[in-house]
């Protein structure tokens, strides 16, 4: 009998970790009126934004609207965000087209697109809940600033120049950027313009970027969609060579597992891998971002689950892999919304319109689609934190530049792993060669100080105090041994050099075999190897190692005072001014 109890305690706790039953728990009644209006609001953006970056994906635009609608569902269950909002991105848009049309080309087959497009998503969603369960949330921070401010700019150019077609009323062969600018150049240079949709196009842009920048408050992306449509309907532009979206398949998606061959497996996974890291450094920067608005904590494993639990839906339901959405967010916010059933009402409101006005955009002209993905592009583009970059660290500019050319000259996925190796090398680089500098005493300052940064800092005749600001590890033993070398051979050669060690936060079993050569070495020249401020987890390693048969167990002082002080009541010595070029500094 209690153990019958039991059991539906226990089902309850569990369903009361599912975020989205633990926000209906504490949901207050003030405010349904705000999420409900605030879902309307949000869904005149959802709709035109969804086919539109469907088609950015190389997909069927009613695919779009899938997607939002189970990917809203699905991250207002398992979403640990209050507000956040998901759906098609425009950053993933390329990525996704990438992965998907090389396989899809052979076929030729709308309906093998989208099962690519489905089974990339689960791929994507499976990735994030297992990194998820392992904790990986801090993968995201392998996207360093800069890179990102590269990828993201080549991004914008690589879907600017595949949009212009498009918006321009005709089709260009899909290939690597340079293949689509020449293609551009050879079909205007041919007359394939088409005035009409290039009208219809370009003025969308100008509506949007001027309303965004006049009147913000105002749903840009839909005055500019309701204007396209009464000016193709009224003028009737299908006939002057604008195409149009058409009427939309009535109803909703079944439920379906997406076949795939077993060929596609492997593409479609280095894809998902690629799409999952971008999503996830996309999630976590604007859930912190309107977290700290809301005074909300962002869970990096939370959120994974969030995204997978919402990429799954899609996936089942002919969609594609999402993302959160910066824009859609704050249109959201700035509307009042208060919880993820602001997500529900948009869902809510798209299904009834698929399901009774299915030829509500009919006449939605295709280059209108364009201007909106292409007006997406646009803030991808940071050009102002590039020249920025320029400005304050030339070889962060470089890193971001060689990011840009790998997205834009080896294509968006292969973008993605320039992107994430440049980082991953920027921090090697820093470990392998880090800031070190000798250290002097400076009359009325307290401590020891940098003798770049005070070059009269006063010094102990036969004592050098030399600071490593990284740990010491396979990459950089030898750059320090060979500093502490030339330390150790000035003239007059040193009797003592103490190692600063505060900013050595580990040794590794090379660095340690460098450091025991290096004592022998220094013992044989009457030179003698000192550690101080040593953490004393680093101390126990190299006590393990057994680096305490060279170094004297006696050279290890708790800080850099006890040590000068022992050196100073074993010598005598005094302190002087320095010299006006400090041996042995660089």
């Amino acid at each position: 009998m209690p153990s019958g109890h039991l059991r539906p305690r226990g089902a309850m706790i569990r369903l009361r970790a599912v975020p989205g039953v633990r926000a209906m728990s504490s949901y207050r009644r003030e405010w349904l009126v705000k999420d409900v209006i605030a879902g309307i609001v949000l869904t005149t953006l959802l709709v035109p934004q969804g086919m539109a970056y469907a088609e950015l994906a190389g997909l069927p635009p009613i695919t779009g609207l899938y997607t939002s609608i189970l990917c809203l569902l699905g991250y207002a269950v398992f979403g640990p965000s209050r507000i956040l909002v998901l759906g098609p991105d425009s950053s993933l848009g390329p990525m996704i087209a990438a992965t998907v049309l090389p396989l899809a080309a052979s076929d030729g087959d709308p309906g093998r697109a989208v099962a690519l497009g489905s089974m990339l998503a689960i791929m994507v969603a499976a990735v994030m809940i297992l990194a998820s369960v392992a904790g990986l949330g801090f993968i995201a921070d392998l996207l360093s600033r800069p890179t990102v401010i590269g990828y993201m700019n080549g991004l914008a150019l690589t879907i600017l120049i595949g949009q212009l077609p498009k918006l321009l009323g005709f089709k260009v062969e899909t290939g690597s950027l340079v293949e689509e600018c020449a293609g551009l150049v050879r079909k205007l240079s041919a007359g394939a313009l088409v005035p009409a949709a290039a009208a219809v196009g370009i003025g969308g842009i100008a509506v949007i970027l001027v309303l965004q920048r006049l009147l913000p408050k105002i749903p840009a992306v839909l005055v500019m969609v309701v204007l396209a449509i009464v000016a193709t309907t009224v003028l009737g532009l299908g006939a002057h060579g604008v195409s149009v979206v058409g009427v939309l398949p009535q109803g909703l998606p079944p439920l379906t597992l997406p076949h795939v061959r077993l060929g596609d497996l492997a593409p479609l996974a280095g894809g998902a891998l690629g799409i999952a890291l971008v999503s996830l450094a996309d999630t976590i920067s604007n859930a912190s971002a309107f977290a700290a608005r809301t005074g909300q904590e962002v869970h990096g494993n939370r959120e994974m689950a969030g995204i997978g639990a919402a990429n799954l839906a899609a996936g089942l339901f002919q969609g594609f892999p999402v993302s959160t959405s910066g824009s859609r967010t704050a249109v959201a916010e700035r509307a009042g919304a208060k919880s993820q059933l602001t997500g529900v009402v948009g869902a809510v409101l798209i299904a009834v319109m698929l399901v009774l006005l299915p030829g509500l955009f009919r006449n939605l002209p295709q280059p209108a689609l364009a201007a909106v993905v292409i007006s997406a592009s646009l803030s991808l583009a940071d050009v102002p934190a590039t020249v920025r970059l320029w400005r304050q660290r030339h070889a962060e500019f470089f890193l971001c530049m060689t990011a840009f050319l790998g997205v834009a000259l080896l294509g968006v996925l292969p973008g993605i792993a320039v992107a994430v190796a440049l980082s991953v090398l920027n921090v090697f680089r820093r470990a392998w060669w880090p800031y070190e500098t000798v250290l002097g005493r400076v009359p009325g300052l307290e401590g020891y100080h940098d003798v770049r940064s005070y070059p009269p800092a006063e010094r102990l005749p036969g004592l050098v105090i030399y600071r490593f600001d990284a740990p010491l590890i396979f990459a950089n033993a030898k750059t320090f041994r060979d500093r502490v070398l030339r330390l150790a051979r000035t003239d007059p050669p040193p009797r003592w050099i103490v190692v600063a060690a505060e900013p050595i936060t580990d040794v590794d079993t090379t660095a340690s075999d460098v450091l025991e050569d290096l004592d022998e070495t220094l013992n044989a020249e009457h030179v003698h190897l000192v550690f101080a401020e040593l953490k004393d987890p680093v101390r126990r390693k190299i006590e393990w190692y057994g680096l305490t048969r060279t170094v004297d167990p006696r050279h290890f002082f708790p800080t850099l005072e006890a040590a000068v002080t022992a050196f100073r009541r074993r010598t005598g010595a005094r302190w002087t001014s320095a010299p006006p070029h400090p041996p042995g500094d660089r």
